[in-house]
């Protein structure tokens, strides 16, 4: 392969070391001392390979390789670099790394594209500070006021405005991190699959065509709370078994509707909560995913049509709508050049679904996206035993890399 082995092994391992719980997996939020050592990291590599690194109003840093004519769009590959609580080291890094190899390989050949190439790091995609998921790309895509900024608070109360301020930001021109569709040819993003597809069926490489849609909800139920002992099983009005009901209905309609849809029940709460009471009233979330929007409305009402179904049994129910997105296809023509390049590299590949959102879900609503997965080891991730082997690591950035060049064209 072309890109360098030794080199994406270095840089994985010399990121992990900024690390809030180097015992415990990766813990790396935004503004702390460890995104600040990331970020310097960054910034020395970039520099190293002559590409002058620079931030956007948001905090994102970028570094580019300019074309002749610089007022082209830009090729923008990256990812983030931010963290769960206690991660693993590949989710976002290991396309943060993607970039810089690239970067680094094509500084080496003296490639001169046609149109620029920016490396791109993007903070905050976890949430795991300021609960304000996506944030880098959704700063990009206009989506961030300073209203929003002022509101995204960490545990001790601190805004994302005064630690933007703490960071050498001005948290109130937010909206010059905003780009135009016209500015960017593509976005391509390198992500571990976090599943465990491409593992079992012994695939070099995801070639993702889909982003699920999500729908998410939370569902409250109310009978009444009795007394254990004394009132009759003919009687009773059973919050918790009208929501054991449900939730069978939730894992049966998504089975049923096919196409790769997933249904899942994550949070649970009953009340009183006490052994000796029947349980008067139930709240549990659900989440619908799917390629198909159909799809998920399907799942959607037969779960209603069961909620309904429960009041025979006096079991009243709320429903609070959490989020909705809509399915997004990625660009038919980058997937194309992306199996280009597999093909020319002999990797064996999967196109797929995504089933989780990735920051090239809102840059879709910018310019042309591609996204390639690579294998994660038992399907883990958001965990301490998180791990992807370099030689598959290496084998999407090859892909990635050929497919950049094949986008950049080169003036000859």
């Amino acid at each position: 392969m072309e890109t360098s082995l030794k080199r994406i092994k270095k840089h994985i391992e010399n990121l992990r070391e900024f690390n809030a719980t180097p015992e415990k997996g990766l813990t790396r939020f935004t503004f702390t001392e460890a995104e600040r050592q990331a970020r310097a990291y960054l910034e020395a590599e970039l520099k190293k390979i002559g590409i002058e690194p620079y931030a956007d109003a948001a905090g994102n840093l970028f570094g580019r390789i300019e074309s002749e004519n610089k007022d082209a769009p830009v090729i923008m590959i990256g990812s983030h670099y931010d963290s769960v609580k206690n991660g693993g080291h590949f989710d976002g890094p290991a396309g943060v790394i993607m970039a810089l190899e690239i970067m680094t390989k094509l500084k080496e050949e003296e490639f001169k594209p046609q149109y620029p190439i920016e490396f791109a790091a993007l903070i905050e995609e976890e949430g795991g500070r300021f609960g304000s998921g996506l944030y880098g790309s959704r700063a990009m895509a206009g989506k961030i006021s300073y209203q929003d900024l002022l509101e995204y608070k960490d545990k001790d109360g601190i805004s994302m405005a005064e630690e933007l301020e703490n960071n050498g930001y001005d948290p109130k021109k937010i909206k010059e991190a905003e780009r135009k569709p016209e500015d960017i040819k593509a976005f391509i993003e390198l992500h571990i699959e976090q599943g465990p597809v491409l593992e079992n069926e012994a695939k070099d490489v995801g070639l993702v065509d889909f982003i699920v849609g999500i729908t998410e909800f939370k569902v409250k139920l109310e009978g009444r709370p009795d007394h254990a002992g004394t009132t009759p099983m003919d009687m009773r009005k059973d919050a918790l078994l009208s929501a054991a009901e449900i939730v069978k209905t939730v894992e049966k309609s998504a089975a049923a509707a096919g196409e790769g849809t997933v249904a899942t029940v994550g949070e649970f709460r009953v009340k009183p909560g006490a052994a000796n009471i029947v349980p008067g009233e139930v709240e549990f979330t659900v989440d619908i995913r799917s390629k198909s929007a159909e799809l998920v409305k399907q799942v959607k009402s037969n779960i209603k049509k069961a909620l309904e179904k429960e009041e025979e049994n006096d079991i009243k129910h709320e429903i609070n709508e959490l989020l909705y997105v809509d399915p997004i296809p990625l660009s038919e023509e980058i997937v194309e050049l992306f199996v280009e390049s597999a093909d020319e590299s002999g990797f064996n590949y999967k196109k797929m679904i995504s089933g989780a959102g990735h920051d090239a879900m809102v840059m879709a609503e910018l310019t042309d996206v591609g996204l390639v997965f690579v294998p994660s080891h038992n399907g883990r991730s958001h965990c301490p035993e998180e791990w992807t082997d370099y030689e598959d690591l290496q084998k999407g950035i090859e892909t990635i890399y050929k497919t950049v060049k094949k986008m950049g064209g080169a003036d000859e």
